[in-house]
């Protein structure tokens, strides 16, 4: 298939139908009102369903059940709703029902505004819900990526039963781009379900005996067990999901990191001040959890500084510092309130830090 012309949010639902989404469960919030209304029309004709919620929190509780049945659950939401959705994320993490979440942030906190943003870096990365539980979070920084990346994350929750989450942002959601949309898989049948997902609630019709999902444990031990076994379903992951790309590190002066979109505006950046004779490069972890701490390995010893480049306040600049280790000095840009800098900004910005650092 060719390339079509595509607003972002409409190509990341047609990414989730096309990977055999069975049910979406949506709420209305900028800047991700697209989907819902393309999930809307489009899924039902892929066979799968539709449900608008009454809220975020039932929006989650949905999924988890959906999810629990066997069917491949697609939610999405911006940053105010997926601080809603917290604690249903804590349940499916210890249910191990496979989920896969996107959220198209925006500036806060709180309501904020409609504009993009990368707040919710902590709160994605380390999660506001309770307990030993930990979430794959992917942030691409394009369309077409994003839209391989929720393609592929329907396995990854269903390899390791956990929810998936894909950190995108407004102008990510908003803009448009050529892609290349990937082949449509199918919705599984209820009567395979069984042989696809053992531990489903599939009821007896179509299964021996009686499964049952759920998150309570009473027991203390029987807890303790319970979470190491996730543990280690976690650490097995933190091998394998670890990803990142690395530009122009040879004999950098000071080296970007920066995910998203923002991390596209880096690159510009880079190409700025090279015409000013300043070799500049880019980090730019894919996986923010688990996060890419061997790229940081790869920066040379001419080095001057790291700048973490973020649309907020500094978030990730507290994992950038643990890679660095303490092996360079890290630096900080950013802006917040919805404003998105120019590479020019930043450019000009990385020089003055720069020229403070020699």
């Amino acid at each position: 298939m060719g390339k079509v012309l595509m607003k972002g949010n409409e190509a990341f639902a047609e990414a989730a139908i096309r990977a055999g989404c069975k049910c979406y469960f949506g709420y209305p919030i900028t800047p991700q009102n697209e989907i819902p209304e393309y999930m809307s029309h489009e899924l039902p004709k892929a066979g799968g369903a539709f449900v608008q919620a009454e809220s975020e929190l039932a929006a989650i509780s949905m999924a988890y059940g959906a999810a629990a049945a066997g069917g491949r659950v697609f939610i999405s939401t911006s940053s105010p709703g997926l601080s809603l959705m917290q604690e249903g994320l804590g349940f499916i993490c210890s249910a191990e029902v496979p989920v896969v979440v996107l959220n198209v942030s925006r500036g806060g906190p709180g309501v904020g505004g409609i504009q993009p943003g990368q707040a919710d870096y902590i709160q994605v990365t380390r999660g506001g819900y309770n307990g030993d539980c930990k979430i794959p979070v992917f942030a691409p920084a394009g369309i077409q990526e994003c839209v391989d990346t929720i393609y592929k994350a329907f396995d990854i929750a269903e390899k390791y039963r956990n929810p998936v989450l894909i950190f995108a942002d407004g102008m990510m959601g908003q803009m448009m781009e050529p892609v290349v949309l990937p082949e449509a898989k199918g919705i599984t049948a209820v009567e395979d379900i069984p042989s696809v997902k053992p531990w489903a609630i599939t009821g007896t019709d179509h299964h021996e005996g009686r499964n049952v999902v759920y998150s309570l444990r009473m027991q203390p031990d029987v807890l303790e067990a319970h979470v190491e076994h996730l543990f280690e379903k976690y650490d097995e992951a933190a091998k394998e999901l670890v990803d990142y790309k690395a530009y122009s590190l040879d004999e950098a002066e000071l080296v970007f990191v920066a995910f998203g979109t923002m991390s596209r505006l880096c690159m510009e950046a880079i190409e700025i001040l090279g015409e000013r004779g300043i070799k500049a490069g880019l980090i730019r972890p894919i996986s923010l959890w688990p996060y890419p701490d061997a790229a940081f390995d790869l920066i040379p010893s001419t080095c001057k500084t790291v700048i973490s480049t973020e649309l907020n306040m500094g978030q990730m600049i507290f994992d950038v510092k643990n890679a660095v280790s303490g092996r360079f000095p890290v630096d900080f840009i950013g802006r917040t309130g919805g404003i998105v800098p120019s590479s020019l900004e930043i450019a000009d910005r990385a020089e003055k830090i720069l020229a403070s650092r020699k």
